[in-house]
């Protein structure tokens, strides 16, 4: 027996369980073994959306052992103040004024470090924009971040421009702790795992090529100030010898979890990609079609993780997550068994209070019937408001973790 309930359960079973998976703390516990013999000071900073469930992780391990720390993340994201590290909420996508006071009192307290000191750098996704001191006025660098992200860009097109206008991106922040070391645990957020693009790599040498930053700006027009123009011809910082990195969390982690949350429930469940990145309308319409290899007799599921674009065409509210359960509403149509969701780990999908979306065969009729056209809404970006409409919207608040985004295709067994 299927049903629309059941399958919306079967889904919000599977999501709860993920985000539980990939909750930080075990991995930073572990991680931890590691962290290099200390005869100096020792220093916490936390960066990103799962900043404060990673620095509240180390606070717990590590204690007075800790001389001074400070976390940066997103608004809302913390908890409760913690006893040996102070905690900033700042701008996320787009840095601001907290951005800057929070960063700049980073750099204050990692000031002429000795070599015997020691820097525990926890970075999470959402680092570039929440850990920023900018190399041109805080306006420009605020267009350009809000440019890049209209404009279709991947993060690492994004965060090789971010890298080369910033002064703590791309290594610049290891080289400031220098001769410190510094013990860098890595929640991933980028796919395949690339330090010197999680955040911007600012404990990582920067590994693009040196005009790598002028053919994004031209591939998507920026409109850039002649000093903007100048930092992204400089040089990189391309040797570090002071850093040690740790990944403790990915992509795969999150898949993993969907796949034995779905075998539990009873689905046959198949990791299709961990490394989606195409546009999130293409990716609604591509994970349907796997309806075509279906069988007449099982609960099946198919996974795909990564981080799909959205190209902002529209004025209208979503987020990339959003964007393709909508689009993949239109190919399902009149499934009663099957249904197909999409959300960050991170539990926020654009600039929306949702973590993703979710549709089932139900859901383009209902829409229709309210006078709204799915081919509409998505050319004006406005998932937001049509998954309001049909009960489409996933929404878990601030989850302490980031592992990217995760969409998945559950097919149920029909009715009798």
């Amino acid at each position: 027996m299927c049903d629309a309930m059941t399958l919306r359960n079967d889904a919000d079973t599977i999501i709860q369980q993920a985000i539980k998976d990939t909750q930080p703390d075990k991995a930073v516990r572990e991680a931890l073994k590691e962290l290099p013999a200390c005869n100096g000071r020792l220093f916490l900073v936390a960066i990103g959306k799962a900043a404060f469930t990673m620095a509240e992780s180390a606070e717990a391990i590590l204690q007075k052992k800790i001389s001074d720390g400070i976390l940066i993340t997103k608004y809302g994201h913390v908890k409760h103040p913690l006893k040996q590290v102070q905690c900033y909420e700042a701008g996320h996508p787009v840095s601001d004024e907290n951005t800057y006071l929070a960063t700049e009192k980073v750099l204050e307290m990692t000031e002429d470090l000795k070599e015997e000191d020691l820097v525990l750098f926890l970075i999470s996704g959402g680092g570039s924009a929440l850990f920023e001191k900018p190399l041109v006025s805080s306006r420009e660098w605020e267009d350009i971040n809000d440019q890049l992200l209209k404009s279709g860009a991947d993060i690492r097109e994004i965060n090789t421009v971010r890298k080369k206008l910033s002064s703590v991106k791309g290594g610049k922040f290891a080289r400031h702790c220098s001769p410190a070391q510094i013990y860098s645990i890595i929640l991933s957020d980028v796919l395949n795992d690339p330090l010197d693009v999680i955040a911007s790599g600012p404990a990582y040498p920067d590994q693009s090529e040196q005009d790598d930053a002028g053919k994004v700006a031209d591939k998507y027009h920026l409109k850039l100030s002649l000093t903007a123009q100048k930092l992204l011809k400089e040089d990189s910082v391309k040797e570090l010898d002071n850093v040690k990195s740790c990944i403790a969390g990915n992509v795969h982690q999150l898949c993993e979890s969907v796949r034995r949350s779905a075998e539990k429930l009873g689905y046959r469940a198949n990791i299709v990609k961990e490394d989606l990145t195409c546009e999130a309308r293409d990716a609604g319409k591509w994970l349907a079609e796997f309806l075509k290899e279906e069988t007449a007799e099982e609960k099946e599921a198919w996974i795909a993780g990564g981080e799909t674009v959205v190209h902002g065409r529209g004025r209208g509210l979503g987020g990339r997550n959003q964007e393709l359960a909508l689009s993949a509403a239109q190919y399902i149509e009149g499934r009663k068994d099957v249904c197909i969701f999409s959300f960050g780990s991170d539990g926020t999908d654009g600039p929306t209070d949702a973590a993703g979306g979710y549709v089932d065969g139900y859901s383009a009729e209902v829409l229709r019937k309210a006078g709204i056209l799915i081919a509409e809404v998505l050319e004006n970006n406005d998932a937001y408001h049509a998954l309001k409409q049909c009960n489409g919207l996933i929404i878990s608040g601030p989850t302490g973790t980031n592992v990217n985004d995760v969409c998945v295709l559950l097919k149920g067994k029909e009715a009798e």
